[in-house]
C-alpha cells in the first residue's frame, strides 16, 4: 500500500515499512507540542492499524523533538462555552482536553493489539513523554531527554505519569522526576530502567526500526496476549497472575503461530510467523 493510500492526518504522519506502522509526531516547527488535536488523530490512526495489516507500531517525531509536551499556545482545548454561557476555565479546558483525547488516544496504545516501540530523537516532555514511555520498548538518542516539568508551571502530572514513573523506576525516582521538575538525560534513563537502551544519535532511526521489525515478524497475537499480562500483573496478585496466564496459554496454544512455531522446533529451523 503507498503512503497515498494511507489515512492523512494533519498533525502525524503515516507510512507502512513492510509490516511497521511507522507514526511521526509532525509539528517540528512547535518541537511537536502536542494540542489535543494531535491525540485525537493518534487514537483514531491507532484504530485503524490492524486493518493496514500492520503487526508492529514505530512512534517517533519530525525534526529535533520527540514531543516538548502540551500545546498550551494552541489551547488545551477547543473553546466551548459552559451551560451558564461563560467561556470555560483553563482548569476546565485542561479537564476536558485529557479526558477527551490525551487519556482515550493513551488508553488505546495501552490496548492495542500489537507491540509498540518509541524513538525518542529530542526532548520527550510532558504528555510527549508519557507517550515515548508507553511504548513497550523505548529507545532514545544519547542527545535526548526526558522531562516531567509540570510541577515548574504549578500543575500535576498528567498523562498516566504518576501511574506509569512509579511502576518503572520506583516512588524515589519517580517523585525525583515528578517533583523536581529535572531533566533525566537518555543515559541516565536507560540506567534507572526508565527506557529500553540509548544509543547514538545518527544510529537510532536504524536501530528503532530493526527492532520494530523484528518485533513485526514475530507470533503477533501471542506478543499482544504477553502486553496485556504484563499490564495486568502490575494490578493483580500471584494467583491471579498465575490463573490469568494459563488462560492466555490457551488462547496462544491454538493460534496458528503457535503451530508454526512447534513444527519449526521439531524441524530444527526458524519459525516463520504469520501474525495469527
Amino acid at each position: 500500500m503507498t503512503d497515498t493510500a494511507l489515512p492523512q492526518f494533519d498533525t502525524l504522519r503515516l507510512h507502512l515499512d513492510g509490516s511497521v506502522a511507522v507514526l511521526t509526531l509532525n509539528r517540528p516547527q512547535r518541537l511537536n507540542a502536542a494540542p489535543p488535536q494531535m491525540f485525537a488523530e493518534l487514537h483514531r490512526a491507532l484504530s485503524q492499524l490492524p486493518a493496514l495489516g500492520a503487526r508492529a507500531l514505530l512512534i517517533t517525531g519530525e525534526g529535533r523533538a520527540f514531543c516538548s509536551g502540551a500545546d498550551l499556545q494552541g489551547g488545551l482545548a477547543d473553546a466551548a462555552t459552559t451551560s451558564t454561557g461563560a467561556a470555560p476555565s483553563r482548569g476546565d479546558q485542561a479537564y476536558q482536553a485529557l479526558s477527551t483525547a490525551y487519556s482515550p488516544a493513551l488508553l488505546a496504545l495501552a490496548n492495542l493489539a500489537m507491540p509498540v516501540v518509541a524513538a525518542v530523537n529530542g526532548v520527550a516532555a510532558g504528555i510527549g513523554c508519557s507517550l515515548a514511555l508507553a511504548a513497550d520498548f523505548t529507545i532514545a538518542a544519547r542527545s535526548a531527554y526526558f522531562l516531567e516539568a509540570f510541577v515548574n508551571i504549578g500543575l500535576v502530572p498528567d498523562g498516566g505519569a504518576t501511574w506509569m514513573l512509579a511502576r518503572q523506576v520506583g516512588k524515589a525516582r519517580a517523585t525525583q522526576m515528578l517533583m523536581l521538575g529535572e531533566r533525566i538525560a537518555a543515559e541516565q534513563a536507560q540506567q534507572w530502567g526508565l527506557i529500553y537502551r540509548a544509543v547514538d544519535d545518527a544510529a537510532l532511526p536504524d536501530e528503532a526500526l530493526a527492532l520494530a521489525r523484528r518485533l513485526a515478524a514475530g507470533p503477533t497475537r501471542t506478543l499482544s496476549l504477553i502486553r496485556q499480562g504484563l499490564a495486568r500483573a502490575l494490578e493483580q496478585g500471584y494467583a491471579q497472575s498465575l490463573q490469568m496466564e494459563a488462560e492466555h496459554q490457551r488462547i496462544a496454544a491454538n493460534t496458528p503461530d503457535a503451530v508454526e512455531g512447534a513444527t519449526a522446533f521439531l524441524q530444527r529451523r526458524a519459525a516463520v510467523f504469520g501474525g495469527r
